[in-house]
Formats: C-alpha cells, sequence, structure tokens
C-alpha cells in the first residue's frame, strides 16, 4: 500500500575513514539552529563502518565535518565505493547502514531483513542529488537535449555532433563534426540505474536496453565511480556522459539543458531539480520512504534527471552502540542543520514533507 504523498565490499580507500565523530542523539534545535553544525548531545564512542553511494561522497565529508564540530570520542569510516557494493556490505554485516542512488529492489530485502535479523531495513531519501548531461566540447555553450536525441546518443545512434538531430535541438549554434565519445559507470551503480530509468522513460522507442545499477548499452567509454566519469569526459575532447551535478560543477565541466515533458529546455540546478520532485510519491509502506520519480515532469521550468540518494538501515535489529549510533547520526543528517550543510555542494534540498517524513521515520529506529 503506498503512502500517497505527492510532492510539489568496503574495498577501496576509505575517503571519510578515521574522523572523530559523536552520536549527537539530541534533537534540540538550540544549539546550532543557524549553521550546519550538529547539536551538543550525548555522545556514543563506537566506530562504525558505512559505504555506498559515490554521488553523496561530498556530502558525506561535510555532514562528517558538521557532526565532529561539537562532538569527539567516536569513528565513522564511510567508502564512496558505490551503491550496489554499499548495499552488499550492508547486507553482508561489513557496515552499519549504506547509500544508495536507488531504493533496494525485491532481490535485494531479503538479504537485508537477515541483516536487520528479521526487521525492516529501511529506505530513508537523505540527499537530493541532480543527475548532470555533462559535456566537452570546445566552442559550444547551452548545449540543448531533446529525451530522443539524447538516447540515441547514448545508443550509439547518434555518432557526430553535427548530427541533424543536435542541430534541431540547437538552431543557430555551431556544431563541430566530431566523433561524439559517451562515457558512463563501468562499476554498479544507482547513478546509472536512475538515468537508465530516465531514458527508458521518457525515449522507450530508443531505449530498448536492460536498466539496473550495470551499465548493459554497447560502446562508449566504461569510468570506474563518479570520480573516474568525470576524469575521462574533462580528459576527452567530444565527449559526454552522466555524473552528479556536484562532480560536474567541482570540475568546472559544462552540463546541457534538458528537454522536460512540458517541452522546456531546462537548465541544471538546485531549484530547478527540487521542481521535479513536485510529481514524486513516496511509494514505501510505514516508515521505508523508498520514491518514485516522474521523469516525465510537466512542471514549469522543472529539470527532469534527478535521483534521490538513501540511507539503507535497519528499522530494528541492530544492536548496541553500533545501533545508537547510526540513529544518531542519521538524526543530524536528516535534521535541518544536516540539510543546511549541503548547500552550495550541488545538491538539491529534501522538500519540507520529505524532511519531516524522514524525521520521523530516523525517531522510531530502535
Amino acid at each position: 500500500m503506498k503512502n500517497g504523498i505527492r510532492l510539489s565490499a568496503l574495498g577501496g580507500v576509505i575517503l571519510a575513514g578515521a574522523l572523530a565523530l559523536s552520536a549527537c542523539g539530541s534533537d534540540d534545535n538550540t544549539d546550532g539552529a543557524n549553521d550546519a553544525t550538529a547539536n551538543k548531545g550525548d555522545c556514543v564512542e563506537a566506530t562504525v563502518n558505512a559505504a555506498g553511494s559515490s554521488a553523496q561522497k561530498n556530502a558525506m565529508d561535510e555532514w562528517i565535518k558538521g557532526y565532529t564540530a561539537n562532538c569527539a570520542g567516536a569513528t565513522l569510516n564511510y567508502n564512496p565505493s558505490g551503491s550496489g557494493a554499499g548495499i552488499e556490505a550492508f547486507s553482508s554485516g561489513q557496515a552499519a547502514f549504506a547509500g544508495s542512488d536507488s531504493a533496494l529492489k525485491p532481490d535485494e530485502i531479503d538479504a537485508a531483513k537477515q541483516r536487520c535479523k528479521g526487521g525492516n531495513p529501511l529506505n530513508l531519501p537523505m540527499v537530493v542529488g541532480p543527475v548532470a548531461v555533462a559535456y566537452n566540447l570546445e566552442g559550444v555553450d547551452g548545449l540543448q537535449l531533446s529525451p530522443t536525441t539524447l538516447a540515441n546518443i547514448f545508443a550509439g545512434k547518434i555518432t557526430t555532433w553535427n548530427d541533424p538531430a543536435i542541430a534541431k535541438d540547437n538552431p543557430g549554434a555551431k556544431l563541430p563534426g566530431d566523433k561524439i565519445t559517451t562515457v558512463h559507470r563501468a562499476d554498479e551503480s544507482g547513478t546509472t540505474d536512475n538515468f537508465t530509468k530516465y531514458l527508458t522513460a521518457v525515449a522507450p522507442d530508443v531505449w530498448k536496453f536492460e536498466g539496473g545499477k550495470l551499465w548493459t548499452a554497447p560502446g562508449g567509454q566504461g569510468g570506474t565511480k563518479s570520480d573516474g566519469v568525470t576524469t575521462l569526459i574533462k580528459q576527452s575532447k567530444g565527449s559526454i556522459g552522466y555524473i552528479e551535478m556536484s562532480y560536474a560543477e567541482n570540475a568546472g565541466l559544462s552540463t546541457a539543458k534538458i528537454q522536460n515533458g512540458a517541452g522546456e529546455y531546462t537548465e541544471l540546478n538546485a531549484d530547478t531539480a527540487s521542481k521535479t520532485l513536485a510529481g514524486a510519491e513516496i511509494v514505501g509502506t510505514g516508515n521505508d520512504l523508498a520514491m518514485e520519480i516522474d521523469y516525465n515532469t510537466k512542471t514549469a521550468g522543472a529539470y527532469p534527471i534527478v535521483l534521490v540518494t538513501y540511507e539503507i538501515a535497519c528499522e530494528t535489529g541492530l544492536e548496541g552502540d553500533e545501533g545508537k549510533f547510526v540513529k544518531s547520526f542519521l538524526t543530524y543528517t536528516a535534521s535541518e542543520q544536516g540539510q543546511n550543510a549541503l548547500k552550495n555542494l550541488g545538491y538539491a534540498p529534501l522538500p519540507t514533507e520529505v524532511a519531516t517524513k524522514v524525521r520521523a521515520s530516523v525517531a522510531a529506529i530502535k
């Protein structure tokens, strides 16, 4: 049953490791109300591992800084290993919670329930990450792409930048005849899952490839994690790829305007991405807040390619200091202070209705 709310392996380098954190359990907003730091409160001394979405790496880094500002005595290691690896690490007991750019799939829920000792695993939306279509094309600014053109590019059917379809989307633009190099994620990624969901929804006659976290379309270059895709785009003339807005901004890459369901070519920014959530729906039950996004949104000024990054956590079953720590840390990330910490980082804010639900779900964790 839907809630029916409508809205207007730990391998690799642990980038946020060995940082002193506190499990600040206070939900009082008197301290730090005007900044992005966590409130002072009780601290739980525990070493906690978490892993997953590289799309939320920049958010997690900022949360760690905000959380440590008033707290000390505990350690959180977050490994931005990718959504698929993060869920595997969580389900196998190597991570206390996981970051994922897509909600748990049916075939992932059973293993997650075992991790939670029979309790429910929760999908808690924590970050709205607009997906940028970034490109490297000298002399071309303000590139515009319709859904069909975009799908044909990544399907390998449009291979040069001066193709008539691209020219139609960009009247008057001087487009070179350079070969197009598409760049995708080589590892399992929730960003890929969301991007291919978008292509399937908006261009079903073109995009016939299997969806999911692993890229299945032929051709192109694959980069590992968001950093790898960003680097390939930046180094490859004539390239185009999909990455989170924060990575595109940090790398100084050009991003395309994407045509939404209302026919508008919309520039990517936090405000236009937030508007897409006007058509989103929470489809989880109880305290599970899995969301369904309308990629064909006709909301005026809405940028249509967005993903919601979740924290996957146990509603019950994670015991001891580890469980207390997870509840406390997620209390901070969902708070006004935690969300304020994401300003100017290339993320869009959680709508008030969603943030309120997330806080209630975190408070229900036992």
